[in-house]
Protein backbone atom coordinates (compact mmCIF):
# COMPACT_ATOMS: atom_id res chain seq x y z
CA UNK A 1 0.00 0.00 0.00
CA UNK A 2 1.37 3.39 -0.92
CA UNK A 3 0.33 6.80 0.44
CA UNK A 4 -0.45 9.59 -2.11
CA UNK A 5 -1.13 13.38 -1.70
CA UNK A 6 -2.93 15.62 -4.04
CA UNK A 7 -2.61 19.38 -3.47
CA UNK A 8 -4.79 22.11 -4.87
CA UNK A 9 -7.99 23.49 -6.02
CA UNK A 10 -9.72 26.99 -5.32
CA UNK A 11 -12.18 26.48 -8.33
CA UNK A 12 -14.66 23.67 -10.03
CA UNK A 13 -11.50 23.70 -12.83
CA UNK A 14 -9.15 22.53 -10.13
CA UNK A 15 -11.11 20.18 -7.63
CA UNK A 16 -13.18 18.02 -9.98
CA UNK A 17 -10.15 17.25 -11.75
CA UNK A 18 -8.12 16.53 -8.55
CA UNK A 19 -10.70 13.98 -7.48
CA UNK A 20 -10.98 12.47 -10.98
CA UNK A 21 -6.99 11.47 -10.67
CA UNK A 22 -8.18 10.12 -7.27
CA UNK A 23 -10.32 7.91 -8.34
CA UNK A 24 -8.43 6.63 -10.89
CA UNK A 25 -5.84 5.91 -9.01
CA UNK A 26 -8.34 3.92 -6.45
CA UNK A 27 -9.55 1.93 -9.86
CA UNK A 28 -5.79 0.97 -10.45
CA UNK A 29 -4.48 0.35 -6.66
CA UNK A 30 -7.50 0.02 -4.10
CA UNK A 31 -5.73 0.03 -0.99
CA UNK A 32 -3.57 3.07 -1.46
CA UNK A 33 -4.19 5.90 0.77
CA UNK A 34 -5.08 8.65 -0.50
CA UNK A 35 -5.19 12.50 1.58
CA UNK A 36 -5.91 15.84 -0.27
CA UNK A 37 -4.74 19.31 1.08
CA UNK A 38 -6.49 22.46 -0.16
CA UNK A 39 -7.21 26.21 0.91
CA UNK A 40 -9.50 26.66 3.77
CA UNK A 41 -12.89 28.24 2.83
CA UNK A 42 -12.98 27.15 -0.49
CA UNK A 43 -14.34 24.63 -2.98
CA UNK A 44 -12.51 21.56 -2.18
CA UNK A 45 -12.95 21.44 1.71
CA UNK A 46 -16.79 20.80 0.86
CA UNK A 47 -16.41 18.67 -2.83
CA UNK A 48 -13.06 16.17 -1.75
CA UNK A 49 -15.33 14.71 1.45
CA UNK A 50 -18.66 14.79 -0.66
CA UNK A 51 -16.22 12.20 -3.03
CA UNK A 52 -15.22 10.38 -0.48
CA UNK A 53 -11.56 11.55 0.08
CA UNK A 54 -10.23 12.85 3.76
CA UNK A 55 -8.47 16.50 3.39
CA UNK A 56 -6.40 19.21 5.63
CA UNK A 57 -6.91 22.87 5.00
CA UNK A 58 -4.14 25.32 4.77
CA UNK A 59 -4.73 29.00 5.15
CA UNK A 60 -3.65 30.51 2.39
CA UNK A 61 -5.06 32.80 -0.12
CA UNK A 62 -3.63 34.09 -3.38
CA UNK A 63 -1.62 37.27 -3.61
CA UNK A 64 -3.38 40.21 -5.57
CA UNK A 65 -2.17 41.74 -8.37
CA UNK A 66 -3.64 45.12 -8.04
CA UNK A 67 -3.01 47.34 -5.16
CA UNK A 68 -5.12 45.62 -1.87
CA UNK A 69 -4.57 45.64 1.99
CA UNK A 70 -5.34 41.94 1.60
CA UNK A 71 -1.71 41.82 0.08
CA UNK A 72 0.09 42.99 3.77
CA UNK A 73 -1.36 39.44 4.85
CA UNK A 74 -0.04 37.63 2.17
CA UNK A 75 3.50 36.66 3.38
CA UNK A 76 2.57 35.92 6.87
CA UNK A 77 -0.57 33.17 5.41
CA UNK A 78 2.25 31.81 3.04
CA UNK A 79 4.84 31.62 5.96
CA UNK A 80 2.14 29.61 8.34
CA UNK A 81 0.58 27.30 5.33
CA UNK A 82 4.41 26.30 4.37
CA UNK A 83 4.94 25.18 8.37
CA UNK A 84 1.75 23.47 8.58
CA UNK A 85 1.96 22.01 5.20
CA UNK A 86 5.61 20.86 6.67
CA UNK A 87 3.98 18.86 9.26
CA UNK A 88 0.62 17.38 7.27
CA UNK A 89 3.71 15.91 4.89
CA UNK A 90 5.87 14.69 7.54
CA UNK A 91 3.17 13.30 9.75
CA UNK A 92 1.26 11.24 6.47
CA UNK A 93 4.03 10.35 4.49
CA UNK A 94 3.54 10.17 0.91
CA UNK A 95 5.43 8.01 -1.39
CA UNK A 96 4.06 10.66 -4.08
CA UNK A 97 2.67 14.19 -4.23
CA UNK A 98 0.29 15.48 -7.23
CA UNK A 99 -0.02 19.15 -7.69
CA UNK A 100 -2.99 19.96 -9.39
CA UNK A 101 -2.79 23.91 -9.05
CA UNK A 102 -4.26 26.49 -6.85
CA UNK A 103 -3.41 28.06 -3.58
CA UNK A 104 -2.59 25.42 -1.89
CA UNK A 105 -0.29 23.45 -4.23
CA UNK A 106 2.69 25.81 -3.94
CA UNK A 107 3.15 25.20 0.07
CA UNK A 108 2.56 21.19 -0.53
CA UNK A 109 4.95 21.02 -3.37
CA UNK A 110 7.87 23.12 -2.00
CA UNK A 111 7.86 20.96 1.19
CA UNK A 112 7.44 17.52 -0.42
CA UNK A 113 10.31 18.27 -3.39
CA UNK A 114 12.55 19.81 -0.20
CA UNK A 115 12.21 16.66 1.34
CA UNK A 116 13.10 14.62 -1.18
CA UNK A 117 9.36 12.87 -2.21
CA UNK A 118 8.56 12.59 -5.38
CA UNK A 119 5.89 15.39 -6.89
CA UNK A 120 4.39 15.80 -10.28
CA UNK A 121 2.54 18.88 -11.83
CA UNK A 122 -0.65 18.43 -13.55
CA UNK A 123 -0.77 22.01 -15.33
CA UNK A 124 -3.89 22.61 -16.91
CA UNK A 125 -3.72 25.78 -18.89
CA UNK A 126 -1.57 26.50 -22.74
CA UNK A 127 0.24 28.99 -20.70
CA UNK A 128 1.05 27.98 -16.84
CA UNK A 129 1.27 30.22 -13.48
CA UNK A 130 4.06 31.43 -11.80
CA UNK A 131 3.99 28.57 -9.05
CA UNK A 132 4.35 25.70 -11.55
CA UNK A 133 6.86 27.44 -13.52
CA UNK A 134 9.03 27.78 -10.36
CA UNK A 135 8.18 24.18 -9.34
CA UNK A 136 9.00 22.60 -12.59
CA UNK A 137 12.78 22.37 -11.80
CA UNK A 138 12.05 20.24 -9.10
CA UNK A 139 9.46 17.74 -9.75
CA UNK A 140 10.13 14.67 -11.41
CA UNK A 141 7.04 14.88 -13.78
CA UNK A 142 5.01 17.71 -15.31
CA UNK A 143 1.31 16.44 -17.25
CA UNK A 144 0.07 18.94 -19.62
CA UNK A 145 -3.25 19.43 -22.09
CA UNK A 146 -1.42 21.31 -24.43
CA UNK A 147 1.54 21.13 -27.26
CA UNK A 148 4.28 23.63 -27.06
CA UNK A 149 4.65 23.75 -23.05
CA UNK A 150 8.20 23.02 -23.48
CA UNK A 151 8.62 26.56 -23.97
CA UNK A 152 8.17 27.14 -20.29
CA UNK A 153 9.13 23.44 -18.54
CA UNK A 154 12.18 21.51 -19.16
CA UNK A 155 11.24 19.53 -21.78
CA UNK A 156 12.72 15.70 -20.59
CA UNK A 157 9.73 16.44 -17.78
CA UNK A 158 6.86 16.41 -19.72
CA UNK A 159 4.06 13.93 -20.44
CA UNK A 160 1.04 14.90 -22.67
CA UNK A 161 -2.14 13.55 -20.89
CA UNK A 162 -4.53 15.74 -21.33
CA UNK A 163 -6.76 17.61 -18.87
CA UNK A 164 -9.13 14.83 -16.61
CA UNK A 165 -12.96 15.37 -17.43
CA UNK A 166 -16.09 14.39 -15.61
CA UNK A 167 -16.65 10.73 -16.13
CA UNK A 168 -20.48 11.09 -17.50
CA UNK A 169 -19.14 13.16 -20.50
CA UNK A 170 -19.42 9.65 -22.10
CA UNK A 171 -21.75 8.50 -24.14
CA UNK A 172 -23.75 11.92 -24.87
CA UNK A 173 -25.38 10.88 -28.56
CA UNK A 174 -27.30 8.15 -26.48
CA UNK A 175 -28.50 10.66 -23.73
CA UNK A 176 -30.43 13.15 -26.61
CA UNK A 177 -33.71 12.09 -26.08
CA UNK A 178 -33.37 12.03 -21.96
CA UNK A 179 -31.76 15.63 -22.34
CA UNK A 180 -34.39 16.77 -24.13
CA UNK A 181 -37.40 15.84 -21.77
CA UNK A 182 -35.14 16.85 -18.61
CA UNK A 183 -34.69 20.50 -19.87
CA UNK A 184 -38.16 20.55 -21.66
CA UNK A 185 -36.65 21.10 -25.12
CA UNK A 186 -38.13 21.26 -28.59
CA UNK A 187 -36.35 18.10 -30.49
CA UNK A 188 -37.34 20.14 -33.63
CA UNK A 189 -34.77 23.24 -32.88
CA UNK A 190 -31.72 24.13 -32.68
CA UNK A 191 -30.24 24.13 -29.18
CA UNK A 192 -27.41 26.71 -28.40
CA UNK A 193 -26.06 25.97 -25.06
CA UNK A 194 -24.74 29.08 -22.85
CA UNK A 195 -21.99 28.45 -19.77
CA UNK A 196 -20.01 31.15 -18.68
CA UNK A 197 -18.64 28.97 -15.83
CA UNK A 198 -20.35 28.24 -12.36
CA UNK A 199 -20.55 32.01 -11.33
CA UNK A 200 -21.57 33.02 -14.62
CA UNK A 201 -19.90 35.90 -16.94
CA UNK A 202 -20.89 38.98 -17.26
CA UNK A 203 -20.26 39.57 -20.85
CA UNK A 204 -21.66 36.70 -22.12
CA UNK A 205 -25.04 36.87 -20.62
CA UNK A 206 -24.97 40.63 -22.44
CA UNK A 207 -24.11 39.60 -25.28
CA UNK A 208 -26.80 36.63 -25.56
CA UNK A 209 -29.22 39.34 -24.64
CA UNK A 210 -28.19 41.07 -27.64
CA UNK A 211 -28.86 38.01 -29.80
CA UNK A 212 -31.87 37.70 -28.64
CA UNK A 213 -33.14 41.12 -28.79
CA UNK A 214 -31.65 41.04 -32.74
CA UNK A 215 -33.08 37.31 -34.21
CA UNK A 216 -35.62 36.95 -36.52
CA UNK A 217 -38.91 35.48 -35.05
CA UNK A 218 -38.35 32.40 -37.58
CA UNK A 219 -35.21 31.51 -36.37
CA UNK A 220 -35.65 27.83 -35.61
CA UNK A 221 -33.59 28.17 -32.35
CA UNK A 222 -33.78 27.60 -28.69
CA UNK A 223 -31.62 28.62 -25.62
CA UNK A 224 -30.13 26.62 -22.93
CA UNK A 225 -28.76 29.04 -20.89
CA UNK A 226 -26.61 28.70 -17.77
CA UNK A 227 -26.40 32.82 -16.41
CA UNK A 228 -24.88 32.48 -13.03
CA UNK A 229 -26.69 32.45 -9.70
CA UNK A 230 -25.01 36.36 -9.43
CA UNK A 231 -26.90 37.32 -12.38
CA UNK A 232 -30.01 35.06 -12.56
CA UNK A 233 -32.64 37.66 -10.36
CA UNK A 234 -31.84 40.77 -12.42
CA UNK A 235 -31.52 38.72 -15.78
CA UNK A 236 -34.70 37.77 -15.40
CA UNK A 237 -36.17 40.89 -14.97
CA UNK A 238 -34.85 42.50 -17.75
CA UNK A 239 -35.57 39.87 -20.20
CA UNK A 240 -38.97 40.54 -19.29
CA UNK A 241 -38.90 43.37 -19.51
CA UNK A 242 -37.25 43.32 -23.30
CA UNK A 243 -40.55 40.88 -24.05
CA UNK A 244 -38.54 37.87 -24.07
CA UNK A 245 -40.03 35.25 -21.26
CA UNK A 246 -37.65 32.76 -19.42
CA UNK A 247 -39.33 29.52 -20.38
CA UNK A 248 -41.38 30.85 -23.39
CA UNK A 249 -40.78 30.99 -27.30
CA UNK A 250 -37.03 28.67 -26.90
CA UNK A 251 -36.02 30.83 -24.07
CA UNK A 252 -34.65 28.32 -21.28
CA UNK A 253 -32.46 30.25 -18.59
CA UNK A 254 -30.57 28.55 -15.44
CA UNK A 255 -29.05 29.70 -12.59
CA UNK A 256 -27.06 26.66 -12.91
CA UNK A 257 -27.27 23.62 -14.81
CA UNK A 258 -26.63 20.36 -12.36
CA UNK A 259 -26.62 17.62 -15.27
CA UNK A 260 -23.67 19.42 -18.09
CA UNK A 261 -23.75 16.10 -19.64
CA UNK A 262 -27.89 16.03 -20.81
CA UNK A 263 -26.60 19.90 -21.48
CA UNK A 264 -24.16 18.88 -23.69
CA UNK A 265 -26.02 16.32 -25.02
CA UNK A 266 -28.72 18.53 -26.02
CA UNK A 267 -26.62 21.35 -27.38
CA UNK A 268 -25.79 21.62 -30.87
CA UNK A 269 -23.78 24.76 -30.71
CA UNK A 270 -22.06 26.00 -27.31
CA UNK A 271 -21.14 29.82 -26.36
CA UNK A 272 -18.38 29.12 -23.56
CA UNK A 273 -15.87 30.68 -21.26
CA UNK A 274 -12.29 29.19 -22.27
CA UNK A 275 -11.43 27.80 -18.85
CA UNK A 276 -8.84 24.85 -19.18
CA UNK A 277 -11.69 22.38 -17.94
CA UNK A 278 -14.19 23.88 -20.05
CA UNK A 279 -12.17 23.61 -23.27
CA UNK A 280 -11.11 19.54 -22.36
CA UNK A 281 -15.25 19.16 -21.84
CA UNK A 282 -15.80 20.63 -24.95
CA UNK A 283 -13.05 18.60 -26.85
CA UNK A 284 -14.84 15.65 -25.54
CA UNK A 285 -18.02 16.26 -26.50
CA UNK A 286 -17.41 17.35 -29.74
CA UNK A 287 -19.65 20.59 -30.19
CA UNK A 288 -18.81 23.39 -32.08
CA UNK A 289 -17.97 26.34 -30.35
CA UNK A 290 -17.93 29.77 -29.65
CA UNK A 291 -15.05 30.65 -27.40
CA UNK A 292 -15.06 34.18 -25.72
CA UNK A 293 -12.45 34.04 -22.90
CA UNK A 294 -12.67 35.53 -19.06
CA UNK A 295 -10.13 38.70 -19.77
CA UNK A 296 -9.81 38.57 -15.83
CA UNK A 297 -7.52 35.92 -15.15
CA UNK A 298 -3.92 35.21 -14.62
CA UNK A 299 -1.58 35.89 -17.34
CA UNK A 300 -4.81 36.48 -19.92
CA UNK A 301 -4.37 32.30 -20.04
CA UNK A 302 -7.76 31.86 -21.40
CA UNK A 303 -6.99 33.56 -24.34
CA UNK A 304 -4.04 31.48 -25.13
CA UNK A 305 -6.45 28.29 -24.30
CA UNK A 306 -9.02 29.32 -27.33
CA UNK A 307 -5.88 30.57 -29.69
CA UNK A 308 -4.72 26.83 -29.19
CA UNK A 309 -8.10 25.30 -30.38
CA UNK A 310 -8.87 28.47 -32.88
CA UNK A 311 -5.20 28.28 -34.46
CA UNK A 312 -6.55 24.31 -35.31
CA UNK A 313 -9.63 25.41 -36.80
CA UNK A 314 -11.77 23.53 -33.71
CA UNK A 315 -13.52 26.77 -32.19
CA UNK A 316 -14.21 30.57 -33.04
CA UNK A 317 -12.92 33.08 -30.71
CA UNK A 318 -14.43 36.35 -30.23
CA UNK A 319 -12.67 38.74 -27.47
CA UNK A 320 -14.52 39.41 -24.76
CA UNK A 321 -14.50 43.51 -25.66
CA UNK A 322 -16.09 42.41 -29.17
CA UNK A 323 -18.53 39.94 -27.75
CA UNK A 324 -21.26 42.49 -27.37
CA UNK A 325 -21.17 43.70 -31.32
CA UNK A 326 -20.29 40.34 -33.02
CA UNK A 327 -21.64 37.68 -31.33
CA UNK A 328 -25.00 37.71 -32.81
CA UNK A 329 -23.52 37.62 -36.38
CA UNK A 330 -20.91 35.14 -35.96
CA UNK A 331 -23.36 32.95 -34.50
CA UNK A 332 -25.46 33.12 -37.22
CA UNK A 333 -23.11 32.28 -39.47
CA UNK A 334 -22.06 29.20 -37.62
CA UNK A 335 -25.40 28.01 -37.14
CA UNK A 336 -26.03 28.79 -41.05
CA UNK A 337 -23.07 26.65 -42.28
CA UNK A 338 -23.44 22.78 -41.84
CA UNK A 339 -20.00 22.19 -43.58
CA UNK A 340 -18.33 25.06 -40.94
CA UNK A 341 -20.03 23.29 -37.90
CA UNK A 342 -18.96 19.87 -39.23
CA UNK A 343 -15.16 20.66 -39.36
CA UNK A 344 -15.64 21.96 -36.31
CA UNK A 345 -16.66 18.50 -34.81
CA UNK A 346 -13.90 17.07 -36.55
CA UNK A 347 -11.08 19.55 -35.47
CA UNK A 348 -12.20 19.32 -32.13
CA UNK A 349 -12.58 15.97 -31.33
CA UNK A 350 -9.39 15.20 -32.85
CA UNK A 351 -8.19 17.28 -29.63
CA UNK A 352 -10.11 15.19 -27.17
CA UNK A 353 -7.92 13.07 -24.22
CA UNK A 354 -10.78 10.84 -22.87
CA UNK A 355 -8.13 8.74 -20.38
CA UNK A 356 -6.80 11.91 -18.76
CA UNK A 357 -7.00 10.72 -15.65
CA UNK A 358 -6.04 7.61 -16.26
CA UNK A 359 -2.64 8.77 -17.51
CA UNK A 360 -1.69 11.08 -14.71
CA UNK A 361 -2.29 8.34 -12.33
CA UNK A 362 0.11 6.03 -14.01
CA UNK A 363 2.95 8.75 -14.51
CA UNK A 364 2.52 9.35 -10.41
CA UNK A 365 2.87 5.43 -9.29
CA UNK A 366 5.60 5.14 -11.64
CA UNK A 367 7.03 7.51 -9.52
CA UNK A 368 6.28 5.46 -6.58
CA UNK A 369 9.87 3.73 -5.52
CA UNK A 370 10.23 0.06 -6.03
CA UNK A 371 8.48 -1.87 -2.77
CA UNK A 372 6.03 0.37 -2.44
CA UNK A 373 4.82 0.65 -6.26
Amino acid sequence: MAKIIISGGGTGGHVFPAIAIANAIKAMRSDDDILFIGAKGKLEMEKVPAAGYRIEGLAIAGFQRRLTLKNLSFPFKLLGSMIRARKIVSDFGPDVVIGVGGYASGPVLRTATSMGIPALIQEQNSYPGVTNRMLATKVQKICVAFAGMEKYFPAKKLVMTGNPIRQDLAGLEGKRIEAIGHFGLSGSRTTVLVIGGSLGAGTINKSVFNCLKARKPEENIQWLWQCGKYYFENLSKDLKAAGLIPGENGLHLHAFIDRMDLAYSASDVVISRAGAIAISELCATGRPVILIPSPNVTDDHQTKNAMALAHRKAAILIQDNEAEVKLADVLGGLISNKDLQGEMKKNILGMAVPDAADRIAKEALGLIKKGKA
